[in-house]
């Protein structure tokens, strides 16, 4: 997979005007939501670094409320190579896998370290949009977590295509998850993740900037002036809302698939083969099953391989 997106230039915009390297808060001074927008929790996705850039190249200012945007981990992005992007995922360890009290407490990773800064103004959010990309290439996804008002915000926004109904990851917190995100009854706390698709891929930026401009509208800390036109994009025809049932994690380094899955695939028989793991066949659970995100990019023991998900029903 080629890397065709360009390397931006945040020398600017690293430095913050809250005392926090990276962090900005763009504060109206009058009532109204606090929204958080968050990039580079991963060094290498580099898209919603693009997109933060254009943010505040445009001057916007909300009406109501604050604007608080994080570019995350920038030690890990300092070591950007685009012919070994992995490598810059993070320096010691995933900085959205350490979005709880215990892990932050620690303070023994730069990772740690680093959350530990932004964490007040996570705190002070009432809505967070997340951004991220992929290892693979894939349509955008926009991940909700399992809370209702997260997925009756995803169809308020009408974008993307493709709504992940997923849930906490084995490894970890999740910034998406962390406090009251993750509350049940924190009724005006909403938060998503967006997947813009593959890490290079050189349309990804205008993917974030749409549900950016979305985002923000729904908010209502701006009106549909404030926004330049060209951050959005067409509406999908319709959206498919998907359930994750089952994630499927390696065993061992003997996995393989059956095809190369690009994501989003429906099989339409349950059984059907869609990998091995140890010899042992990997199955679909029941019909019309859809693959999240498969990928053999990250194998090793642990590492969850693909998502399997069906059409998501409210009752």
């Amino acid at each position: 997979m080629q890397f065709s997106l360009s390397f931006p230039d945040i020398s600017q915009e690293r430095q913050g005007n809250t005392g926090v390297p990276g962090v900005w808060c763009l504060d109206s001074g009058k009532p109204g939501r606090n929204v958080m927008i968050s990039a580079l929790i991963h060094g290498n996705e580099l898209c919603g670094a693009w997109a933060l850039k254009t943010l505040l190249a445009s001057q916007l200012q909300p009406r109501r409320g604050k604007l608080i945007l994080a570019f995350c981990n920038l030690d890990a992005f300092d070591r950007f190579d685009p012919a070994q992007h992995d490598a810059s995922r993070y320096v010691d360890e995933d900085m959205n896998r350490v979005w709880s009290d215990q892990k932050l407490s620690l303070q023994q990773t730069r990772e740690q370290v680093r959350a530990q800064a932004i964490l007040p103004w996570l705190e002070q959010a009432d809505w967070l949009l997340d951004l991220h990309s992929m290892h693979e290439p894939s349509a955008p996804l926009l991940l909700t977590g399992p809370l209702p008002r997260n997925i009756e915000l995803a169809r308020t926004l009408g974008a993307p295509e493709h709504v992940i109904v997923d849930t906490g990851h084995k490894d970890g917190v999740r910034m998406r998850d962390y406090g009251r995100f993750a509350d049940p009854e924190a009724h005006e706390a909403c938060s998503l993740l967006l997947e813009c698709g593959f890490h290079g891929d050189p349309d990804t930026p205008d993917i974030a900037l749409d549900l950016i401009a979305r985002f923000l509208l729904a908010s209502e800390i701006v009106d549909a002036t404030d926004l330049p036109s060209a951050w959005r994009r067409a509406d999908p025809d319709q959206q498919r809302v998907l359930q994750v049932t089952h994630a499927l994690v390696a065993p061992s380094m003997q996995v393989s698939f059956t095809e190369n899955w690009q994501g989003l695939e429906t099989l339409p028989k349950a059984g059907s083969t869609i990998g091995h793991a140890d010899g042992q066949p990997l199955l679909t659970p029941y019909d019309n099953c859809t693959l999240v995100m498969p990928s053999l990019r990250q194998l090793r023991p642990g590492v969850t391989v693909v998502r399997l998900a069906r059409d998501y029903s409210s009752t």
